[in-house]
């Protein structure tokens, strides 16, 4: 599927009256969770181990259930994609789909680190029209829609005026931000390991950070949400090629990806490009 192009003119609408749905749902999910969580402690949650060794506790799927059942009634006709649910390819025939990431972060909610997230977005056509990033233990919660710009705890934010990549603040995997700060022959400003991508991109869009990274392997559910809360505040996420992202496909995952201003994105883009491909400005 691909993103709605033009724009129906209700949409803006419906996708406000979604996020105040979603932005619920999210702040009961997170509810559930840090019953579990101990921050600067080991979570009491049960722990299980997926394929591939990442953690998956009792506390993840209990908010996945729970959100499941609450916006299945609130929309009735999208699909469901979801990191805790086994995928249906039937949410392909949907027009519309919830993609959610219950604990983003799972092994910073396990050891206690605070910057784990309730993730969830709306998205129609392939398009995220909504979606939000919530952060039980740090009380804040990023939420966009589609139109209606970005806001941090109620309040509107915009992502940072940095137009040059030499002294930005960019979070990110430390080998991939070192390659690519040395693909672009620039210093950059390193932020300390953000666990939670979901609260990493989000972080873009209010100006706590000037740019961000993800590594290849990334999946709809750990970006969505973010993604519109990007798009709302003036910045914007792209794969190396500068290309936006669309939803409801197949593949879920994605390779590396960017986030940034819009006035600073190419610039970010073409030097991951770079980094990736091993080449120097």
């Amino acid at each position: 599927m691909t993103s709605a192009n033009p724009i129906d003119p209700g949409l803006p609408a419906r996708a406000a009256q979604a996020l105040a749905a979603l932005v619920e749902a999210a702040r009961l999910g997170g509810e559930i969770a840090i019953r579990d969580f101990v921050s600067g402690a080991r979570t009491g949650a049960k722990i299980d181990y997926k394929d591939g060794g990442s953690p998956v506790t009792s506390a993840d799927l209990a908010v996945d259930r729970f959100l499941r059942a609450r916006l299945a009634a609130e929309f009735p006709d999208a699909g469901w994609l979801s990191e805790e649910t086994a995928d249906d390819s039937a949410r392909l025939a949907r027009s519309s789909l919830l993609i959610v990431d219950p604990i983003d972060g799972t092994r910073a909610f396990v050891s206690g680190d605070d910057r784990w997230a309730v993730s969830i977005a709306f998205a129609v056509e392939g398009r995220v029209v909504a979606g939000v990033v919530h952060a039980p233990a740090l009380r804040q919660t990023y939420a966009a829609s589609l139109g209606k710009g970005a806001t941090l705890n109620g309040a509107q934010i915009r992502a940072s005026g940095q137009t040059s990549l030499a002294g930005a603040r960019i979070g990110g995997p430390r080998p991939l931000v070192a390659a690519l700060a040395g693909a672009a022959q620039v210093e950059l400003v390193g932020e300390p390991k953000i666990p939670s991508l979901a609260y990493r991109l989000a972080r873009v869009a209010n100006g706590a950070l000037d740019a961000a990274l993800a590594s290849a392997n990334s999946h709809d559910w750990d970006i969505a949400g973010a993604d519109i809360v990007l798009s709302e505040a003036g910045a914007g996420l792209c794969d190396p090629e500068g290309r936006p992202l669309s939803y409801n496909r197949l593949e879920t995952s994605h390779g590396p990806l960017a986030a940034a201003p819009l006035a600073l994105l190419p610039q970010l883009a073409s030097a991951l490009r770079r980094a990736l491909a091993g080449k120097t400005a």
